[in-house]
């Protein structure tokens, strides 16, 4: 049985963000649903409020990787700052299944054009950005802080 994150998870937060993200079907034509990046991150956090567990089964692999769809930068780059917000900082205890992991996979994909390497660590996670994506890491970065000192 998955277990409930320990501290929750602010799917409300996360919510916003993901409708901040979506191109809508007026820019879209039809909502391509679990096919498109933040249609596949909608899905898992409907099903999250529904039956709020802390792993999504096989949720990493289904991770559209082939949305090439272009997405509004600044507000990927806002909600992948409040989604390593909401990451507990697992480290070791780290899953690529996480719900945190795979929402976080899917903003990487619209930004970056592929899932990255998390080690279950935010700050580890911004280094890593900042040394291969240095312009867009100094925006999330900052993001991030302000959120911690919030």
């Amino acid at each position: 049985m998955a277990e409930e994150h320990k501290k929750g998870l602010n799917a409300d937060l996360v919510w916003d963000d993901l409708m901040n993200c979506c191109r809508s079907e007026g820019v879209c034509g039809q909502c391509q649903q679990e096919n498109c990046t933040i249609g596949y991150a909608k899905q898992c956090i409907k099903n999250y409020r529904k039956e709020p567990r802390k792993e999504v089964p096989e949720g990493a692999e289904h991770v559209p990787t082939t949305d090439f769809k272009l997405f509004d930068e600044a507000e990927l780059e806002i909600a992948i700052a409040h989604i390593l917000k909401e990451c507990k900082d697992c480290k070791e205890d780290h899953t690529e299944e996480c719900i945190i992991n795979v929402v976080r996979n899917c903003y990487e994909v619209g930004l970056l054009g592929d899932v990255q390497p998390y080690s279950g660590s935010a700050l580890q996670y911004l280094m890593y950005l900042q040394n291969n994506y240095p312009e867009k890491s100094l925006h999330i970065a900052e993001l991030y802080r302000q959120q911690t000192q919030a």
